[in-house]
């Protein structure tokens, strides 16, 4: 079987090519897990939040989801996050579960709230929403709609 000069050439380029793309993609991405002070939140509903998942305030990664385990008192979802240690938040912060996008990720988005008490290591989030699927916005919609 004869080689062609091309196919070893174009080939070597399609790995350059896929090697300088895996090398940026790799850069951009923010992997890694956050470590610092740790608070737990504790949700109805998380819709597939999984551990490793971002934890954001104004869409800044802030810190990592560490574990999810349920409630078996009361059958809901406890959500032990990992807060960055130069980030302080207040007592009345509100913790919501948020999509990336429609079929996105994922991700516990945070709102300080405005009390001059912080949360410390171990503390719990009181205030939290738990995620709202898309089938719970529409028949929302629709509810309201037909009131």
């Amino acid at each position: 079987m004869k080689k062609n000069p091309i196919e070893t050439i174009l080939g070597f380029f399609v790995l350059i090519f896929a090697g300088t793309f895996l090398f940026f993609a790799l850069a951009r991405v923010d992997v890694k897990n956050v470590s610092g002070y740790q608070i737990m939140a504790n949700f109805s509903k998380i819709g597939g939040l999984e551990v490793g998942s971002d934890v954001r305030i104004s869409g800044i990664k802030v810190g990592s989801v560490m574990d999810t385990k349920l409630n078996k008192d009361t059958y809901t979802a406890d959500v032990y996050l990992s807060i960055d240690p130069t980030v302080k938040l207040p007592i009345d912060t509100v913790a919501a579960i948020a999509d990336v996008g429609i079929m996105g990720d994922k991700y516990v988005r945070l709102e300080p709230g405005k009390s001059a008490a912080l949360l410390k290591d171990n503390d719990q989030i009181i205030n939290t929403k738990s995620y709202k699927s898309l089938e719970d916005n529409v028949s929302e919609f629709i509810f309201l709609s037909t009131k």
